[in-house]
């Protein structure tokens, strides 16, 4: 594939500067009211990462945010820009997390390598521009990028319509997907006599959404649509117990070997099974009582749906895929990643510290007069004591979490802490509130 040199260095070059003032994208003059989904392989080790374009393809209608375009809510592992190609002024940009970097930090990684499926939508653009991929280390450098031309008029980006959608329905309905945040909930290992027993599991999803902050008092700015996709089989693949199934998703457990961690390699045809469907964020629904999930910010939450604890992990997960929130516990036992023996970096997620430069998280939240209490200090059980508290991010010792408890640490808790109700709370407001 020819890419030409002008608009990659113009990329390149937009990267070192910030958007002037006044000069955010307005949408209806410079992006089309069109989907661009652009597919993406990354593959490696831990010590080499490449990123290669798979397919672009496009569909009508644009469900995405139409506010704050050339702006991030966070950091996140990863970032993709959208370049006006004649001037490299950012037109749309997304930040996001991937399975393949998790998988980096793993001991598998250092002896072979993978490829893992991502797939990335942003609206559009009316003239032709640069879609630039980046790949970032836990201190935020650059460790593999990727820059290809996108020009709408290209008679190779595919074209197509679904002959048939998938049978859905709203779930609740805040408003229209132009304006609301849409999450669409997939059927996973639900066989086609089983859609009512999914659609209950979907409304009980979205009730304990509604029942946690800030999402209850901004619960019209959602839109939960519900889509029915079958399986062959009934439940999902369990391989410690030799159980494979054949499913709608082709999810499984023991993702990188923990048993509990629950996830789909099967990226490119999750978004297939939801086209024609407005959504920017996906939940999927395992048809198990097998304990487990898993979230990667603005990819999916994966969540099983018979086990007791379903509706306080669904709202765990989505924290991670929707709220970009690091878990805030920690194991006793033996790793599932690599863990340094010192932090001299800030970590992207908000809710959690490493204390090296506190005053760019939660520090104007601590009640100055008290000290940073260490675990033998913290006696608060509430959610709302504030402070930098020992055990987050799977370590005991090099990471601090912002109060006691919370939904991210403690399914047995009652909600959100109040710092990651701010981050929740900013990042709707990001989705839907313009700010100029």
């Amino acid at each position: 594939m020819k890419i030409k040199l002008k608009p990659i260095l113009l990329a390149i070059a937009a990267l070192f500067f910030l958007p002037p003032k006044g000069a955010s994208t307005d949408f209806n003059q410079q992006l089309c009211d069109s989907t661009l989904r652009i597919d993406y392989i990354l593959s490696g080790n831990s010590n080499n990462q490449r990123i290669a374009l798979h397919k672009l393809s496009a569909t009508p209608g644009w469900a995405g945010r139409r506010v704050n375009l050339d702006s991030l809510p966070m950091r996140g592992n990863g970032q993709l820009e959208l370049l006006d190609a004649a001037t490299g002024k950012r037109l749309y940009a997304m930040s996001f997390s991937t399975l393949f970097q998790e998988w980096l930090t793993t001991d598998e990684a250092r002896d072979c390598e993978r490829s893992f499926e991502n797939t990335f939508q942003i609206p559009m653009p009316v003239d032709k521009a640069v879609a630039r991929l980046v790949l970032l280390d836990e201190r935020g450098d650059t460790i593999a990028n990727h820059s290809a031309t996108i020009d709408h008029s290209d008679i190779l980006i595919q074209r197509s319509k679904p002959d048939r959608l998938p049978d859905f329905r709203y779930i609740s309905q805040g408003g229209d997907p132009a304006r609301a945040i849409d999450v669409a909930i997939v059927a996973e290992g639900y066989q086609a006599d089983e859609m009512d027993k999914f659609y209950t599991r979907a409304a009980e999803a979205v009730e304990s959404l509604r029942n946690h902050e800030p999402f209850g008092s901004r619960f019209n700015d959602f839109n939960f649509i519900a889509v029915a996709t079958p399986s062959a089989d009934s439940g999902v693949s369990i391989p410690r117990l030799n159980e494979w199934r054949n499913t709608a998703v082709g999810s499984r457990f023991s993702t990188f070997y923990s048993n509990r961690y629950l996830t789909t390699p099967n990226v490119f045809h999750l978004h297939d099974l939801l086209q024609g469907i407005p959504y920017e964020h996906i939940i999927i629904l395992a048809n198990t009582d097998e304990y487990g999930g898993g979230g990667i910010y603005n990819s999916y939450t994966l969540t099983t749906a018979d086990h007791p604890g379903f509706r306080p992990v669904v709202v765990h997960e989505f924290g991670h895929s929707f709220g970009g929130l690091a878990d805030e516990y920690a194991y006793d036992g033996p790793d599932i990643i690599i863990v340094p023996e010192q932090i001299d970096y800030e970590p992207w997620e908000k809710n959690i510290t490493s204390l090296f430069d506190f005053s760019k998280k939660w520090a104007d939240k601590v009640d100055s007069s008290k000290s940073i209490p260490t675990p033998a200090e913290s006696a608060s059980d509430t959610l709302n004591d504030i402070g930098a508290y020992q055990g987050a991010n799977y370590s005991t010792t090099l990471f601090y979490r912002p109060a006691v408890s919370c939904r991210m640490r403690d399914n047995d808790i009652d909600g959100f802490c109040p710092v990651c109700r701010d981050i929740l709370n900013q990042l709707i407001d990001f989705y839907t509130v313009s700010s100029k």
